[in-house]
């Protein structure tokens, strides 16, 4: 069992909750995720009365402009953080890529759970990948990050926005709408859907999310009770994977109006993060991968930052940054860039964390990655 003393004021043990209500957007996928973590609990305490609130959020209700044009990711939390603020509910379960790289203050993540798949995944009735779309075709998908990456590698591609939940996506595109779609292999999966997938792309051809593929749980800053219960439902090596995800999508201004891309993965204790940055019609891509040890996976992130950052002000256009107008490219003008890899020893990454973060990272997650790091405080 994990000490929280460095992370929260002192508090004592307290006896599990008798009830706990889930707060959740109603969309087939969100309860989904609600179940799932209410079936968790259900079965850590079985003389809990877990709950669900579904809920309808003002992104659920907006599906005729993207995201980027109605102000981003937080309107799908909103309403839930609101029924966290007011008491009608104890914990909130979020798809993390939909999370804000900020929580509002007081707010807290609580836990993230063990990642599903991270990758997109392509669906058509007609085609078997990407490169057997002809010029011209249709592809649907609701996300910049996707849409720069497909423009720089497949620029004889129509690409349309598309908004809804997963089952109005899938209809769009059975409805002749659009040859294919872009969607998140874990969201289908989840759903029992995996027999719409063609295929799953792989980082060469979409590099993930921040946090996509996980779980968050988000409780109110306040609701120290509720931190020894969650614990058993964060997976360590998932928090620390996306906790550096997110440092970088939050240092290079990560929102759903920039193209940004963050992936992150483990083995042996080491930690190697990469990322994309470029602007939105694929004209550039900036990429480059960083590695530290997994307790310093916050400050991995920002590093990271350091790495793209000393490109973006090189480029001759520079890079869409959030709230920039979206000025379309000369048609067949692409500039893509890996940048150098480059390891981050223990050391440097102790100089950029900060003497608090340091000692959380080093305390919370320890040699093996036990622990909360992603505290949104």
């Amino acid at each position: 069992m994990i000490d929280w003393r460095p992370l929260f004021p002192p508090f004592e043990p307290i006896m599990t909750p008798s009830k706990l209500i889930i707060a959740s957007r109603e969309s087939a996928l969100a309860m989904w995720q609600a179940e799932h973590i209410q079936a968790r609990l259900q079965a850590l305490y079985p003389e809990c009365d877990v709950q669900i609130l579904g809920m309808t959020t003002r992104g659920d209700q907006i599906l005729d402009k993207t995201l980027s044009k109605i102000g981003g990711k937080g309107l799908f939390i909103k309403e839930l953080e609101q029924a966290l603020q007011e008491g009608r509910a104890d914990l909130a379960v979020h798809s993390i890529k939909d999370v804000p790289m900020d929580l509002p203050q007081g707010f807290a993540l609580a836990a993230i759970g063990e990642r599903a798949s991270p990758f997109d995944a392509f669906v058509s009735n007609h085609y078997a990948r990407l490169e057997d779309l002809p010029p011209r075709a249709v592809v649907g998908t609701s996300s910049l990050r996707r849409e720069a990456q497909l423009r720089a590698r497949y620029p004889h591609l129509e690409i349309k926005p598309l908004r809804g939940n997963v089952q109005t996506r899938l209809g769009k595109l059975d409805n002749g709408e659009y040859d294919a779609i872009i969607l998140a292999a874990a969201g289908l999966q989840r759903l029992g859907l995996d027999e719409r997938i063609r295929v799953i792309l792989s980082p060469i051809d979409s590099l993930p999310a921040a946090g996509q593929g996980a779980l968050g749980i988000e409780i109110a800053a306040q609701r120290y009770d509720l931190l020894e219960a969650l614990n058993p439902l964060n997976h360590a090596v998932t928090n620390a994977c996306v906790s550096a995800e997110r440092a970088l999508a939050r240092a290079l201004d990560g929102s759903c109006q920039v193209p940004l891309a963050a992936y992150c993965t483990e083995e042996a204790g080491l930690l190697t993060l990469r990322g994309l940055v470029g602007h939105p019609d694929g004209s550039i891509l900036l990429q480059a991968e960083a590695q530290a040890p997994i307790a310093y996976a916050d400050a991995l992130g920002r590093a990271h930052r350091r790495v793209v950052g000393q490109h973006l002000d090189q480029q001759p256009h520079g890079v869409q940054r959030a709230g920039a107008p979206h000025e379309p490219r000369e048609r067949g003008m692409h500039r893509h860039e890996h940048l150098e890899h480059q390891v981050m020893p223990r050391a440097q990454m102790a100089e950029l964390a900060t003497p608090s973060m340091a000692g959380i990272l080093e305390h919370a997650i320890g040699p093996v990655g036990a622990g909360i790091v992603n505290l949104g405080v």
